[in-house]
């Protein structure tokens, strides 16, 4: 029996040969999908092109992210390639849009990366040429492990960000975690960063009680007689807040731990479809338990939805 990946129920395709980078193929080609994009936009481009704007196609930008995350899930390494494609456009796309606005153009977009990549790796580049591309951080120049590695580039990324101040004037370290991130890896970084002064709970286990705890209070605003909206909602916040935080003491990124549990709801619902004698919704509610506790008995034992299916 094949192995099957854990983050996509695929079988696990063993890598190739080595493809070498060839930075002087590469760049006739990103250069023409620069000259591509600019006359798309261009006065006698495209007129759907000519007409977005940042705010229109950021929607598009979160589609193809997603895209390829689950392109990468799946192992699906052709329509990774064309995912990462569209996901490139979208920086095309801005960076157009920022020249023609007069902001910035693709070409300053590649100096801050190349900046950046040489800056946060003094190990590989030099500490001179970090140096160069604006490291103000001291940090150990012959990093030899991952952990070395990480502590210098989150120490050089924090010389680069200029000081946050919170509203009341009084700098907070949470602060460095940005509002734009998703809210689970909001959560789960907040959480770190306080956990930094000591303000954690000591282990995983003393979360359990404080979910229990969270989800009292959450049943009691909404079996209110006035049940109010906005507490109920708060309650909610909360619980998913302590549920991102035990997944951060299990180290679990809680992100993934959805994600698959979303796959194994669509496997399971669509087993209810194909095995259901009838519509799902002419069934009663035992009969739907009934038919979703044998999908999950099923899907367990993949030799036996096999033999089932041959005998079907």
């Amino acid at each position: 029996m094949k192995k099957m990946d854990s983050a996509s129920n695929q079988p696990n395709q063993p890598p190739g040969p080595a493809l070498e980078s060839n930075p002087a193929q590469a760049a006739p080609i990103f250069a023409q999908s620069v000259e591509i994009m600019a006359r798309l936009r261009a006065p006698n481009g495209c007129p759907w092109d000519q007409a977005q704007t940042f705010d229109s196609i950021r929607k598009y930008t979160l589609e193809e992210t997603y895209e390829v995350f689950d392109a990468i899930e799946r192992r699906d390494f052709p329509h990774l390639a064309e995912e990462l494609g569209d996901l490139l456009l979208q920086v095309l796309f801005y960076s157009e849009m920022a020249a023609n606005e007069g902001h910035f153009t693709i070409a300053d977009v590649l100096d801050h990366l190349n900046r950046k990549l040489i800056r946060r790796h003094p190990h590989v580049f030099g500490e001179e040429a970090s140096r160069a591309a604006g490291n103000q951080a001291n940090v150990d120049p012959k990093a030899e492990n991952a952990a070395q590695v990480l502590r210098n580039w989150e120490e050089i990324k924090a010389a680069e960000r200029p000081k946050a101040v919170s509203p009341s004037g009084q700098e907070s370290r949470l602060d460095q975690v940005p509002r734009a991130l998703p809210a689970l890896s909001e959560a789960s970084k907040l959480g770190s960063k306080a956990a930094k002064s000591n303000f954690d709970w000591s282990t995983w286990r003393d979360l359990l009680p404080k979910i229990a705890e969270e989800t009292a209070e959450l049943e009691a605003e909404a079996a209110a007689n006035l049940p109010n909206k906005q507490a109920i909602e708060s309650e909610l916040g909360d619980i998913l807040f302590t549920a991102v935080n035990l997944a951060r003491h299990l180290h679990v990124d809680p992100e993934m731990a959805l994600r698959g549990t979303n796959l194994r709801f669509r496997q399971r619902f669509a087993e209810m479809e194909r095995t259901s004698p009838k519509p799902l919704e002419d069934l009663s509610p035992a009969e739907l338990e009934s038919l979703w506790s044998q999908a999950k008995q099923t899907l367990a034992n993949p030799q036996a939805k096999s033999q089932q299916q041959k005998a079907l």
